[in-house]
């Protein structure tokens, strides 16, 4: 594409742009930052402990994790040997299907998402819900879908649906 055929952003669009990638770039430090400061533990891996916490036997491949988490499959094999080391999980090779590797919450790992939760909500309350309005967040939730779906139309996103 040439530049005399490219969809320049005009004001408004540049301005969205910015703000949101802003956006994008600071809220996981903001995160992250209270999760180590509070708990000891990154974004990330709150993550993979509450991806686990949210299934009903609290396990999950690590490919279907990793997808939750947003991360890499390396990124969450290294995690993986943190959170073990703690006792928060364990992985167990995948008794359907031995070419896979199932990682477990066990019960420390339940009590340090118990522990944690309060606090990360707080914070996302505190920096994503409470500068926003009801009809805001509701966009805001379908902004999201929306850019999830282009990300990825056919593959996982948390909280994306189609349409």
């Amino acid at each position: 594409m040439s530049a005399d055929e490219t969809r320049w952003l005009d004001e408004e669009e540049h301005e969205a742009w910015i703000a949101l990638a802003s956006t994008v770039m600071r809220l996981p430090a903001a995160l992250d930052a209270q999760l180590q400061r509070d708990a000891g533990i990154s974004h990330f891996e709150y993550q993979v402990l509450a991806g686990l916490s949210m299934e009903p036997t609290w396990t999950l491949r690590m490919s279907t994790l990793a997808e939750f988490a947003d991360g890499s499959l390396s990124r969450l094999s290294h995690t993986a040997k943190r959170l073990e080391k703690e006792g928060w999980i364990y992985r167990t090779p995948d008794p359907e299907d031995g070419r896979f590797t199932l990682a477990v919450l066990t019960d420390a790992g339940w009590d340090k998402v118990v522990e944690t939760a309060p606090g990360h909500v707080a914070e996302v309350r505190r920096l994503v819900f409470d500068p926003l309005t009801r009809a805001q967040q509701k966009q805001l939730r379908e902004i999201g879908r929306r850019i999830n779906n282009a990300i990825a139309p056919d593959g996982f996103c948390p909280g994306a649906t189609k349409g």
